[in-house]
């Protein structure tokens, strides 16, 4: 992960090199280039405090974030600093995380793939090409049912709890190597496994795409979707975190 982090955070870096940073950001679009360029200065030092001292007064908001002129620098030393607390504490260490007490590779698995997505943000608003690792990709799509099975999952996103229900939703990763997913919609919330099986509606592309289009940077339209689609459209609509 820490790697991942690491070229991420210099691909959302030349991305936005030279661009407007008042633009807004269609695929972000509560936050102009500005504010994004802030969040992810600010996000990894967060969680290295966090790593190296406990629990958070509370979660910084990135419209007070002021990158320095040497904005490239700030970016990649933010990121290395989570990788050094997390390298100098041991990533199976215990601490404090958004689900309740985990390893410290939590916070580097969640800055690599939050990162990850903000580069595609970048990358679109400037018209040049992205490009995820598909390992990495695919443990992004993992994080994202992790949290969103979480127990906790509805009170970080009241909105989540319209997850409840019926159906089942399956999807497939063009690449032969990459084992897919099934999610299930109980009364409860949402349960998921990895591997085949039938679902009410199967989304198959490359777990590229799949990641994309779950985070809701791409349109459906960039994965074959067979079934209910009605039933993706909704989870599309509701699994925000």
């Amino acid at each position: 992960m820490a790697s991942g982090l690491l070229a991420q955070i210099a691909a959302f870096a030349d991305a936005v090199d030279g661009a407007d940073w008042d633009a807004p950001v269609p695929t972000c679009p509560e936050w102009p280039l500005r504010v994004l360029v802030g969040h992810l200065g600010q996000a990894p030092r967060w969680a290295a405090g966090i790593v190296r001292g406990g629990s958070p007064d509370g979660i910084p908001d990135p419209r007070e974030a002021v990158p320095p002129q040497n904005w490239r620098a700030w970016l990649l030393a933010g990121a290395s600093e989570l990788v050094e607390a997390v390298r100098a504490i041991g990533p199976g260490t215990p601490v404090w995380t958004l689900t309740g007490p985990g390893p410290a590779s939590f916070w580097l698995r969640q800055a690599a793939h939050d990162t990850s997505v903000h580069a595609v943000d970048a990358a679109l608003l400037a018209g040049v090409p992205y490009a995820l690792e598909p390992d990495l990709a695919a443990d992004a799509v993992t994080q994202c049912l992790e949290l969103l099975s979480s127990p906790v999952a509805e009170a970080l996103k009241p909105a989540v709890a319209a997850l409840r229900g019926a159906g089942s939703i399956g999807l497939r990763p063009s690449e032969g190597a990459i084992e897919g997913w099934v999610i299930t919609r109980t009364q409860t919330g949402v349960s998921w496994r990895r591997g085949p099986g039938r679902a009410d509606v199967t989304v198959t592309g490359a777990v590229e795409d799949l990641l994309l289009v779950l985070m809701r940077r791409l349109p459906p339209q960039h994965v074959a979707i067979d079934g209910d689609g009605q039933l993706f459209d909704h989870w599309l609509a509701h699994s925000a975190l």
